[in-house]
């Protein structure tokens, strides 16, 4: 039975220590970082490797705000300004919302290419 803590892993690949103790352990999901990420391909390989080591399809989580708030980079992956300067540049509320609402689509879909099902992202 799965636990409910998340576990990250400490690079772009699992070590056989951390394969290890992560099906013991059984995590309810994991988080990756910046230390995780290196191109789009070995980061389909990480997510699969991830839920592999459980058995099941547990969630992948990740911060990709976009701005300074951002773990997948370019070239590979599309490059945000911050958020608030992205609506500061819009004049109205409805512009504000469509603009963020097709942001975050954008994110989700490049997200889930790789892999990762969960954003942390934080609006404001």
């Amino acid at each position: 039975m799965a636990r409910a803590v998340i576990f990250g892993c400490a690079g772009p690949t699992l070590e056989a220590g951390e394969r290890r103790f992560l099906a013991e352990a059984d995590p309810w999901g994991f988080i990756l970082f910046a230390r995780n990420v290196e191109a789009p391909a070995q980061l389909g390989r990480l997510t699969a490797a991830l839920r592999d080591t459980v058995g099941r399809e547990a969630p992948v989580m990740i911060d990709q705000e976009g701005g300074r708030v951002a773990r997948l980079r370019g070239p590979d992956w599309r490059e945000w300004p911050p958020a608030l300067e992205e609506c500061e540049r819009l004049p109205t509320r409805a512009l504000r919302a469509r603009a963020m609402f097709l942001r975050y689509r954008l994110i989700a879909a490049e997200l889930a290419a790789v892999g990762i099902d969960v954003n942390a992202a934080i609006s404001r």
